[in-house]
């Protein structure tokens, strides 16, 4: 379905679910949530105002809770979580699998957790702890314990009776994981192999061995690259000594995938993924007045370097009305280059081995973007104001914030990177900083040198 049609479709119904809200019409409201999909429920409740989404959430039948829960953004989710009662919470967890009750328990009080946690039999519990004991933004927090095995040394009849008897499989099962009678790791049995070939053949001999597993402390963007690399819907994850622990699925993958995205946009803006578009007033101003602050701090830089040549400023005022074209364009070059690096250190295309390559690449094309612009630049500000000196200067000062700006684009989330910070919440502050300091002194400095 084409983005347009589907953003049509959710306003209409975000105004028919706020229409119906006002009405009081409590059974339309009922009708209307019972019929959607938990996915939706969660689009519809980070639509609405606070009042709205509390109101909406009563008519929620509580199987659907759980799996809503993990759906809304962390912000969200606080707020609903405070409004109910700790046996609520519990009968939520009854109907969540053991990964997305790893995901949901972790939102959850400390106190509120103990009783849960309390509330589980032993095996479960200790199914629990066993995933809740690895970083979330590991393999191990994102993997599934629900696997399904076999033995090589069984034939493919003995695997599809088994299957038969079990009576249902774990969704996105695409092949069963084979290991010895210890648990190790041996090979992978696809489906359509189980379900095209003879049924005598024995699981040695059509189980592939080929297949990239995942070691439990991998980091979650990495599983992310394997399983977009290789086209996965499944994969198994195993210890270091080889011992499998459960599989990684598709869904859980493509949470990864739009989660990292989403953050990266929002850290870009000093913002969070799980920020809350109807958080209260002060909430919301706090945030954002850091982000301004800094901003602030890095403009008044700007303007002290400015201040230095008022004198050349005073005599030459045309020079006041080109002067924020430099930084202007400067920033728009580095910003290009960053975006790039950004993407590519995401990627895992960034390394020591080709920083060199990429520095001198990107540090020609923003000269050579430079030298193209500023004869652009130079030829309008001498018609404009028939100066052809003023013309010069602005295009020399062009080509080299250009060419500091796409250097400085490549540098920042490399040096950003050295020291374990995210190249999407500073690199923007930072490279502003260059980009104004460095157009405003090659601009102004070249004016007073050449001009007065």
């Amino acid at each position: 379905m084409p983005d347009s049609s589907r953003n049509r479709i959710d306003q209409d119904r975000q105004s028919a679910v706020a229409e119906i809200l006002d009405s009081g019409s409590f059974q339309s409201a009922r009708d209307l949530i019972h019929a959607l999909p938990p996915a939706d429920i969660a689009d519809l409740l980070e639509s609405l105002p606070r009042p709205k989404r509390k109101l909406l959430w009563n008519y929620i039948e509580l199987k659907d809770e759980g799996e809503i829960l993990l759906e809304v953004g962390d912000e969200v989710r606080d707020s609903l979580i405070k409004d109910l009662d700790t046996a609520e919470l519990i009968a939520i967890t009854e109907n969540l699998d053991i990964d997305d009750l790893a995901d949901f328990v972790q939102s959850l009080p400390d106190k509120v957790t103990h009783e849960v946690l309390q509330s589980m039999n032993k095996q479960y519990r200790e199914r629990l702890e066993s995933v809740l004991s690895y970083p979330e933004d590991s393999a191990g927090g994102l993997m599934d314990l629900d696997a399904i095995t076999a033995r090589s040394n069984v034939t493919l009849d003995v695997v599809l009776r088994y299957l038969r008897q079990k009576g249902d499989m774990p969704r996105h099962t695409d092949r069963i994981i084979i290991i010895d009678r210890f648990g190790y790791y041996e090979g992978v049995l696809p489906i359509r192999k189980l379900l095209t070939a003879d049924p005598h053949t024995s699981v040695a001999s059509v189980m592939r061995t080929d297949v990239d597993v995942i070691n439990v402390a991998m980091d979650d963007a990495d599983v992310a690259r394997l399983f977009e690399d290789h086209d996965l819907i499944s994969a198994p994850v195993v210890d270091d000594n080889n011992r499998l622990l459960g599989r990684i699925t598709i869904d859980d993958v493509v949470d990864v995938i739009r989660e990292d995205a989403e953050q990266t946009v929002m850290s870009m803006a000093g913002l969070r993924q799980e920020d809350d578009f109807f958080a209260p007033v002060v909430r919301s101003m706090r945030r954002r007045s850091i982000w301004l602050g800094l901003n602030l701090a890095t403009a008044f830089l700007a303007s002290w370097v400015a201040s230095q040549f008022a004198a050349t400023l005073d005599q030459i005022v045309t020079l006041a009305i080109l002067m924020s074209i430099v930084p202007s364009m400067g920033g728009i070059a580095g910003s290009q280059t960053l975006t790039l690096m950004i993407r590519g250190q995401a990627l895992g295309q960034i390394g020591s081995g080709n920083t060199r390559w990429i520095l001198t690449k990107e540090a020609i094309v923003g000269l050579l973007n430079g030298l193209m612009w500023s004869l652009v630049v130079a030829l309008i500000a001498y018609v404009w104001f028939g100066d052809g000196r003023v013309g010069l200067v602005i295009g020399l000062a062009l080509i080299v914030n250009m060419a500091a700006a796409a250097i400085a684009g490549v540098l920042i989330p490399i040096v950003l990177k050295r020291f374990d910070i995210d190249p999407a919440v500073a690199g923007g502050v930072i490279l502003t900083t260059i980009t104004d300091v460095v157009g405003l002194m090659a601009f102004l400095g070249l004016a007073t040198f050449w001009l007065l």
